[in-house]
């Protein structure tokens, strides 16, 4: 019962608080036990702009709203300090994501992006910032319709806080900033259950640095084996298997969009980035100077990497993927402070264009030496551990590669559309588990 009333996810970790069901029973999204739609569409039409309320909304007293401006240096270290020491912890709170101020600024500033969607409150007195919401544009398609959508992330409210009600006030302002530019869908991402989930996918992890993991209680040694055993069995190779693997460059991003493009159509839910949103997805976070500058294998602030795959032959990109870097918190650890997590991003292959690719394990066996590469790079930059969801093609590659079931879920969740549910950690309407959901959220 306290999975439906959304005060506890299915596994509970990550949990982004996003208000109790009385707020979600008044907002044009799916209610539970509703069945699914006869037909895709939005539940309340686009409004004129003139027909949109004008003024924000009111906050209580001692607050007031502040557009963030992520440009500004302070302004970034401020939303960093905020989701540093507020924002999604694990049950235990053991763990706590540690946004840089680099991964905030890719995150929060693709192409097209709008300032005042980036919502915060501050406190009126000493203009402290105690609370925070964020909306990037995004072209989504779900099934046959592709609209434009808002993708809602961090909602964050301060700890001593929390009994304010603030979180309901933060959404409502940021929708109402959103249909104000004319955008009246939105994505979002919870750990907990409130009406309702389109898709809910797991979290696998790939265990790299076995002996700081078990420090830190993030895993443990089974009982019939030994650590050093477990470190032997969970050795990542240091030998590529993918020829004309490389880090991806700005003159390949044509051919990557084109990849990308066609790719996703595979998916029930994807974006659809045009040729500078993919220059940003997974150029633009590469970080300062050389490799080696930021630490072993990574440049100085990196956030995403980004490899393809060049065809020597014929110099075509017939491969790439992507993963960026999320560290943790170790809370109340001297010794490993920082959890260093890497989480695999977009990825795609022209291998699932060939006839009968998936039928005959071929598409399968690309992926484990593909996105196997990928595990070795992120292991050179001295990632702990490699994170990943049931979506896209994971599901039939992650326990060959020796990831984990995690106890951690993710709900993914459309605001003002209904569709039927999507396939993503079990197979929905005859279609195989993660082919419902190419979506990526950060």
């Amino acid at each position: 019962m306290d999975v439906v009333k959304g005060k506890a996810g299915l596994g509970g970790v990550n949990k982004k608080n996003l208000g109790e069901h009385k707020f979600w029973a008044t907002q044009p999204v799916p209610q539970l036990g509703e069945g699914p739609p006869l037909d895709d569409g939005y539940i309340e039409p686009s409004r004129p702009r003139e027909a949109v309320r004008q003024e924000p909304y009111p906050l209580p007293k001692d607050f007031e709203w502040s557009m963030l401006d992520i440009d500004d240096p302070q302004q970034i270290k401020e939303v960093y300090d905020l989701l540093s020491l507020n924002y999604v912890e694990d049950d235990d709170a053991s763990f706590r994501f540690q946004y840089s101020s680099e991964f905030l600024e890719w995150a929060l500033k693709p192409p097209g992006y709008h300032k005042e969607w980036h919502v915060g409150v501050r406190v009126s007195s000493n203009k402290k910032l105690v609370a925070f919401i964020s909306g990037v544009p995004m072209t989504l398609r779900v099934r046959g319709n592709t609209f434009s959508v808002s993708e809602i992330n961090y909602l964050c409210v301060h700890k001593k806080l929390r009994s304010k009600r603030l979180a309901p006030v933060l959404i409502k302002e940021v929708t109402r900033q959103v249909h104000l530019k004319g955008t009246f869908q939105a994505i979002y991402t919870a750990g907990v259950v409130i009406p309702t989930p389109v898709s809910v996918c797991r979290y696998y992890h790939r265990l790299l640095n076995i002996p700081k993991l078990v420090d830190i209680k993030f895993c443990f040694v089974p009982r019939n084996m030994t650590l050093a055993r477990m470190i032997r069995i969970n050795k990542v190779s240091s030998n590529y298997t993918t020829v004309g693997l490389r880090e991806m460059e700005e003159r390949d991003a044509l051919q990557v969009a084109n990849l990308f493009t066609r790719f996703m159509k595979r998916f029930d839910m994807s974006p659809i980035f045009n040729l500078a949103e993919i220059k940003h997805q997974f150029l633009s976070g590469i970080g300062r100077g050389n490799i080696g500058d930021g630490g072993l294998g990574r440049r100085d602030g990196q956030v995403t990497w980004t490899y393809v795959v060049e065809d020597p032959g014929t110099n075509r990109i017939t491969d790439f993927f992507s993963f960026y870097s999320l560290p943790s918190t170790v809370i109340g650890n001297t010794k490993n402070p920082v959890l260093e997590a890497a989480y695999l991003f977009y990825y795609a292959s022209e291998t699932a264009f060939e006839k009968g690719a998936e039928e005959s394990g071929l598409l399968k066996k690309r992926f484990e030496s593909v996105i196997g590469d990928a595990l070795i790079v992120a292991n050179e930059a001295n990632f702990d551990v490699f994170n990943a969801l049931t979506l896209m093609d994971n599901v039939p590659i992650l326990q060959d590669l020796k990831f984990g079931v995690g106890d951690g879920i993710l709900n993914f969740y459309l605001y003002n559309w209904r569709t039927a549910p999507l396939a993503g950690m079990n197979s929905e309407g005859g279609v195989s588990p993660g082919k419902g959901v190419g979506v990526v959220m950060l």
